[in-house]
């Protein structure tokens, strides 16, 4: 019965004098499944193989099969797909803004990039649409080459909408960032990450990653706004320390050049330390990657050590022994601000310079999607006085009992506070700069943000007042008025 349906269709279908439907602008045409840009015999029989075998659909795996965007995958799509075959004009695909420069993103055998561990070849270009400020890199008629491939935890096992680690053949200035080959394409925090990344600018962290927003189109489809984000990693122009090499067995190498990661989600090259409360603390190595025996024996030690300095009963100061004050403060600083619940959660990068009397220091910072998350209704509180149990920081209960570090912290507040007063003109620009691409994003996810269509209304109404109390309410803590 399946078999004589689907000869029943095709035999029509050929019969039906087929219109080749071009694909304009890098965007696929409806219809074009199996991303050849011509809407042809060819997708009919992907089409019936698929509803045949029963294939569920996914907003960005198979979304080019939902025809009829009812979210299935069935009989309906093609009978629109035939509609279109004899002149019905479909709905276009969704496209980009044309308010940013445009990533095009080709990969091989036109594949599903669904792992976070094996990289896609792919072609791609960068095209500046005519903006000024922009530098095009690459063509559709001469493309560039990199790998991807997934990245993320929740986001990539729970959000349609994925991001993505990229490694570019060739060191490129991608968007204007210094030259280099590794980059993440995040897909969500329009709002959040360049405010959280802005505020470590402003005081004074040494590193923070560069970004900026693009609109990107991968195999023929539009997948909304991203930001192009520096990944971190350890070099001169990022995380600035003494590279250790992979398998180092001499003592005093592998006493620095070290960049590791607090972190929670299970990972690759990551050991777990219980914590002086009773929590696990995941540690995760990103450089060096592969250690020798003394590698691990050094850093296997290091992270217990300064475990239980900070729960040491005695002297509530012992862990800065072990941990930098003042890059400690400035990260501590910048996290509240932001409100990051999960911020001494996971994504907590810390990095170690060469040295028997070096400390470990705090930064890069990264991943500000659980920031400003407080309801407006409450009033403003401490990172460490966050009651859910999902989010109770390492170590900083244990550390805010430092005079040392209090005092540290209002040292550097007092040098801060002042740049904030022009963070709500930096964040309009930011707005100002993505809305129209925010929109066409919408327009593809319109369930990635449901109660928010408008980021400038978002903007104004929630993340402007929320920054706003925070601010009050630490500079009343914190600032030359408070007791």
């Amino acid at each position: 019965m399946r078999t004589m349906k689907r000869s029943v269709l095709s035999l029509i279908i050929a019969i039906i004098a087929l219109l080749s439907m071009s694909a304009q602008d890098g965007i696929r045409p409806r219809g074009d499944v199996n991303c050849d840009w011509e809407v042809n015999i060819a997708d009919f029989n992907l089409l019936i193989d698929n509803i045949l075998n029963e294939t569920k659909y996914h907003a960005f795996y198979t979304y080019a099969l939902d025809l009829n965007e009812d979210k299935e995958i069935n009989i309906a799509d093609i009978n629109v797909l035939i509609d279109g075959i004899m002149g019905v004009e479909l709905a276009p695909m969704p496209s980009y803004s044309g308010t940013l420069p445009v990533l095009y993103i080709n990969t091989e055998g036109t594949r599903n990039i669904d792992s976070k561990e094996e990289y896609v070849h792919a072609d791609w270009w960068l095209d500046n649409k005519g903006l000024e400020g922009y530098e095009s890199l690459g063509s559709k008629e001469n493309p560039l080459g990199m790998l991807i491939r997934g990245r993320g935890n929740y986001t990539w096992s729970h959000v349609d909408k994925k991001s993505f680690r990229v490694k570019l053949d060739k060191k490129q200035p991608l968007m204007g960032m210094k030259k280099n080959r590794h980059f993440c394409l995040l897909a969500g925090d329009y709002w959040t990450n360049p405010v959280g990344f802005e505020l470590s600018r402003r005081i004074g962290l040494a590193y923070t990653p560069a970004q900026a927003p693009v609109e990107v189109v991968l195999n023929g489809q539009y997948i909304g706004l991203y930001f192009i984000t520096e990944k971190i990693r350890v070099e001169k122009d990022r995380v600035n320390v003494s590279e250790q090499i992979n398998g180092e067995e001499d003592a005093d190498m592998v006493t620095g050049g070290w960049l590791i990661e607090i972190d929670g989600h299970p990972e690759e090259n990551q050991f777990i330390v219980w914590e002086g409360n009773g929590n696990l603390l995941g540690v995760v190595y990103h450089s060096p990657d592969s250690l020798s025996t003394a590698q691990r024996d050094y850093l296997y030690n290091l992270i217990p050590q300064t475990d239980r300095a900070v729960y040491d009963s005695i002297n509530c100061g012992a862990w800065e022994k072990y941990i930098d004050i003042d890059t400690l403060a400035c990260f501590y600083i910048v996290n509240e601000v932001a409100d990051d619940i999960e911020s001494f959660t996971g994504s907590l990068f810390l990095h170690k310079h060469r040295g028997d009397s070096t400390k470990l220091l705090f930064g890069p910072v990264w991943d500000f999607g659980c920031s400003f998350g407080r309801p407006l209704q409450e009033e403003p509180c401490f990172l460490y006085e966050n009651t859910d149990k999902m989010y109770t920081p390492h170590w900083l209960l244990k550390m805010v009992e430092s005079l040392d570090f209090q005092e540290a912290v209002r040292r550097h507040w007092e040098e801060f506070y002042p740049s904030l007063e022009t963070m709500e003109a930096y964040i309009d620009s930011v707005v100002a700069r993505i809305t129209s691409a925010y929109e066409a994003d919408m327009a593809r996810w319109p369930n990635v943000d449901p109660w928010w269509a408008s980021i400038v209304l978002k903007s104004e109404y929630y993340y402007k007042p929320h920054l706003r109390d925070k601010i009050k309410f630490l500079n009343d803590q914190w600032g030359n008025n408070s007791e």
